[in-house]
């Protein structure tokens, strides 16, 4: 099972294995205290895409586009194959820093692993 949440909220039983997917660490939170098991920086938003978007609501449909674009590159394309078995196997979360729930990379990443497991499942 697969679910997102924003890394300050209290961790769950169901969490399973806790991956922070954030390029920056986030602010105001001692690594000690996030209970993070895995830090995947590198399939975070690149710098550039990250800049650009800049959480501005109104760049969505074209972040989101670009993203899912940056993740089917080979670098980061192993990544989420790995992620999606991981899932299909045990609860991941996906945590991310971002107030905005609705705008955060982690939903787009969220799709791309879901469906890469409908890939796998065929």
């Amino acid at each position: 099972m697969l679910k997102i949440k924003r890394v300050y909220e209290k961790k769950e039983s169901s969490d399973g294995k806790r991956i922070l997917v954030d390029r920056l660490w986030p602010r105001g939170l001692q690594k000690a205290d996030a209970e993070v098991d895995e830090w995947m920086k590198e399939i975070a938003p690149s710098p550039e895409l990250r800049k650009w978007f800049g959480h501005d609501p109104g760049k969505w449909v074209e972040f989101k586009r670009r993203y899912a674009r940056e993740l089917s590159a080979s670098d980061k394309a192993g990544l989420v194959r790995d992620l999606a078995r991981e899932a299909s196997t045990r609860n991941v979360t996906l945590l991310y820093g971002a107030k905005d729930t609705e705008h955060s990379h982690a939903k787009v990443l969220e799709e791309a692993i879901l469906k890469r497991m409908g890939k796998e499942t065929t």
